[in-house]
């Protein structure tokens, strides 16, 4: 496990050494042959070592890789053990349809409802979660899982352009959903459904009502207005356009509150208003706080041990052996002979 991999960009500084070494060397050669030849300079300089700039390069470089490896700070798992923890699962499905991108609501429908899901995880305790996104179809992004960090990951990874079929099947991504939970013994089942409800297929309210039958209870959060708002067409993060229709005019996609109502209606559950991201957020935890929590296991490392130590300890000695490495040769290395500088 890498802590912080963003220092790993300091691993740059290494083949930039490497470059300015190589063209201090060149620049030095031709400067001293433009002085004196080979034969002069060796009686002027008897103790300058070949070898030792090469191996102080070296050092250098080892030195920055390790102190590179230790602001990563890479930990360990010393144990893999089975945890009973107790919770319920919760399936996320997340509208991603074009649709989403109206900015009728700030700083746009989709990042409302990644903002809504995310602050819910940061709430929750020993449960376990899974997302869905859908479109004219639903895809899994993330199975039932307890690691909430790579939950937040996939969830941020979550975009319009992520599935080439458009549309709002959200009768699809119920089914999907109904596929996420494997524990046959889970009673407490959730699917919370985030979308502005604008459903093109129909039938998600009796695919709803029949997953109520495996123990799924459905809530809606809508996110948009009933007034509405054109869908930007954005290249690099610059509006160029709008939607349009087959008529040319500007497409206006409005919050279909009606839809989201009916499926949480027949799925057991509540519709939440999405405006107010503290409200529907504090309204789903209280839900799943008054659930009975049901056991299961999980397993996990029981215990992280940081080692950037090591690669400190390292990267310091390697350092402090550059200082008292000097660039003349060294006598014994020269009764040795290793690097046949006798002479040169």
């Amino acid at each position: 496990m890498l802590e912080e991999k963003k220092y790993f960009y300091l691993l740059i500084i290494i083949p930039i050494a490497v470059l300015v070494f190589i063209l201090l060397q060149l620049w030095k050669r031709s400067a001293q042959r433009k002085f004196a030849d080979k034969q002069l300079l060796a009686r002027l300089s008897p103790e300058k070592s070949i070898f030792k700039p090469i191996l102080k390069l070296t050092i250098w470089c080892l030195a920055i890789a390790s102190l590179t490896v230790a602001l990563v700070n890479p930990k360990i798992g010393t144990k893999l053990e089975t945890v009973k923890r107790e919770g319920v699962d919760i399936v996320f499905a997340v509208d991603v349809s074009k649709s989403m991108l109206a900015e009728d609501i700030s700083p746009s429908r989709l990042d409302k409802s990644k903002r809504i899901v995310s602050e819910i995880i940061n709430k929750l305790g020993s449960d376990r979660i899974g997302i869905i996104a859908y479109a004219g179809r639903a895809v899994p992004q993330l199975p039932i899982t307890t690691d909430f960090s790579a939950a937040k990951m996939f969830l941020s990874n979550l975009n319009t352009d992520m599935l080439s079929s458009q549309g709002t099947a959200i009768d699809d991504a119920i089914r999907l959903a109904k596929t996420y939970y494997d524990d046959v013994e889970q009673t407490n089942r959730v699917l919370v459904i985030i979308s502005d409800g604008e459903d093109h297929t129909g039938g998600a309210g009796k695919i709803a009502e029949e997953a109520t039958k495996e123990g799924i209870k459905t809530y809606t959060i809508g996110v948009g207005t009933t007034k509405g708002g054109p869908i930007p067409l954005k290249r690099r993060g610059i509006t160029e356009s709008y939607k349009r229709d087959m008529q040319g005019e500007v497409v206006i996609t409005k919050l279909n509150k009606k839809t989201l109502e009916t499926i949480a209606s027949e799925g057991n559950g509540e519709y939440i208003d999405g405006s107010n991201t503290e409200a529907a957020v504090e309204f789903i935890t209280s839900q799943l706080n008054a659930m009975d929590k049901t056991e299961f296991e999980a397993k996990k490392f029981s215990e992280y041990q940081d080692q950037f130590q090591w690669f400190l300890g390292l990267g310091i000695f390697l350092l402090l052996l550059d200082i008292f490495l000097l660039e003349r040769k060294t006598a014994w290395l020269q009764k040795l002979n290793l690097f046949n500088e006798k002479g040169s």
